[in-house]
Formats: C-alpha cells, structure tokens, sequence
C-alpha cells in the first residue's frame, strides 16, 4: 500500500499545481479591471493606477502569481477586493454550509442507491425494475434548476410543509427538527442525479456478479438470493461503486452552484457568483483551488479504498 501512495501522490500533486496555474492564468482573461470597479465609474486614471499598485495588479502576471502561490501555501489568502473582508472568513462561513449540503446529498444518494439497487437484484420483477428506470431517467434527464423550482412549488408553495430556502435561524446543531426541514429540498434536489447515477453502475455491477461462478455454486448449495446478494455480490460489486462515487463528486460540487442559488443558501456556489459577477479574483481564485483540491482529494481516498479491497489495483499501482 505504501507504494501504491509513493506512487499516486506526485500525480495528485501534480494535478493540484497545473489547476493553479490555469485558474490564476484564465481569470485574467475575463475582461474588466478590479481596479477600475473598486474606484468607481467617476475615479480619476490617477486613483485608479494607485489602486492597481496598492492590489499588486500591475506587476506582470507570473510575479502575481508566484506571490499568491507563496501565500496560499503559508495559508495566507489575504483580502477580497471587492467583497470586503478576510477571504478566509468568507471562505470558512461558506465552506461549512456547502459541506453540510454536500454530505447530506452523499449520504442520501449512497442510500437511495443501495435500496434500489439491491431491492431490483434481490427481487427481479419487471415493474420494480421498469419503476426504477424511470427514476433514473427523470433524476438525470431533468436538469437541476427545473428539479429544485418544482420542489419549491409543491412542498413550499402548493403544500408548505418546508422552507422554500434560506439557513435554520438557530444554526444546524441548536434544534435538528428545524435543521432537517431547512436541509430536506435542498438535500434532494442535489443528491437525485447522484443517487441515479450510482443506482445504475451498481445495479450493473450487481447483476454481473450474480453471473459469476461463486454465486452459481452458492445458489445451487441452497444459499438464499438475500444473502447473496448483500454478503457476497455486493462486496465484490463495491469498487466499481467507489470509482463512480469519486467522480460524482464532480457533479455534486457542480450542482451546488444552482441549488445553493435556488434555495438561497449561502454557501461556496454563492460566494462563487458574487466574486465572478463583482470581479473580485482573489476570492474566485481561491474557491476554484479549493473546489479543484476536494475533488483530488475525494479522488485519492477512492483510489486507496479500491486499492485496499481489490489487491490487483493495489499490485498493478505499485508496478
């Protein structure tokens, strides 16, 4: 296993710095100038070349960024230009409400997927398979901004049984009851194209599993088609759902920028939008590395999980 990671870590790296460079480099191409937004449309050219040079904005673009590098490695992400405030602040208040949003979609997701999953192996029926389907086709079929404004008529406006958006008054730990009725649209309107995804791939892998010779013999020793499934082709069925969950992780941090903006909740997507909309790069610069750095990481913990269940991947790493 260790040289497994010897082997897996520089490439992570790797990825981590070419991120860098093409987020610093790309943003300064989106026209318009920091400089001039934050003096204002009457700011005399004198002003706004002081600003410039107060922001660092007019030394070459690599001195740039080899100083934000230099001071995102000492965890120094300095100021928001536009914004107002320590971008680390503004970073820590945000990450925390998408990360919570986040791990309750993953965790709904992982187990609606396992339900279905295992309920159209366990129990073959064509209505159950035929119902399960046609869930998976809306889930992905229907784009998220149509998915959370349909949830928000029906249960917010038609039926209001739940906020429509917004955080709980109290935060998330002071009262669950009320954190759960804040979480629950928002939770599924991200976690339902996850949760389609995974119930494919892991229906799929379920289904060549129960054709492998173990599980003919097994059935022919009187080994009930449950146990099968959940002790036996699940287990061996799991890495392939490891795979897709790392790169659904993508899709998660993608679709939190249109959930968090329709159930207004303030989180990175948000944050996100106010710095590309205003122009502030520092603080869109460094949420880009942060959204690019969980995905490598989520990515290298799926790698070592499959590695650690399946030795083949673990051997042909290491190789």
């Amino acid at each position: 296993m260790v040289r497994y990671l010897v082997h897996r870590v520089p490439s992570a790296v790797a990825v981590l710095v070419l991120a860098s460079v093409l987020i610093f480099f790309v943003l300064r191409l989106v026209p318009g100038d920091p400089a001039s937004t934050l003096a204002g449309p009457d700011a005399s050219p004198e002003a706004i070349e002081a600003i410039r040079h107060s922001l660092g904005l007019d030394r070459s673009v690599p001195a740039q960024y080899v100083a934000w590098v230099g001071d995102v490695v000492t965890f120094d992400l300095g100021n928001s230009y536009i914004l107002g405030g320590q971008i680390a602040d503004l970073v820590g208040a945000a990450l925390v409400n998408t990360v919570v949003l986040a791990t309750s979609a993953l965790l709904l997701a992982l187990v609606v997927s396992l339900a279905l999953s295992v309920a159209v192996v366990v129990w073959p029926a064509r209505w159950l398979a035929a119902l399960v389907a046609g869930f998976n086709t809306l889930a992905v079929a229907l784009p998220t901004f149509v998915t959370g404004v349909v949830l928000v008529l029906v249960f917010a406006v038609v039926l209001p049984l739940l906020p429509s958006g917004g955080l709980p008054p109290a935060g998330f730990l002071a009262r669950p009851d009320i954190s759960i009725q804040y979480l629950a649209l928002p939770t599924i309107c991200l976690a339902l194209p996850v949760a389609a995804a995974l119930t494919r791939f892991l229906t799929e892998a379920l289904r060549t599993e129960m054709k492998q010779q173990y599980i003919l013999t097994a059935r022919a020793l009187g080994v009930s088609q449950w146990n099968l499934v959940t002790r036996s082709a699940l287990r061996n069925a799991l890495p392939t759902m490891l795979t897709i969950l790392g790169l659904q992780t993508g899709q998660l941090l993608g679709g939190a920028v249109l959930v968090e903006a329709i159930f207004a909740w303030p989180g990175i997507g948000q944050l996100i939008e106010q710095g590309i909309s205003r122009r502030d790069y520092p603080v869109v610069q460094v949420l880009l590395l942060i959204a690019v750095t969980v995905f490598v990481i989520v990515q290298l913990v799926t790698d070592i999980v499959h590695a650690y269940l399946d030795p083949r991947v673990r051997i042909g790493g290491a190789s």
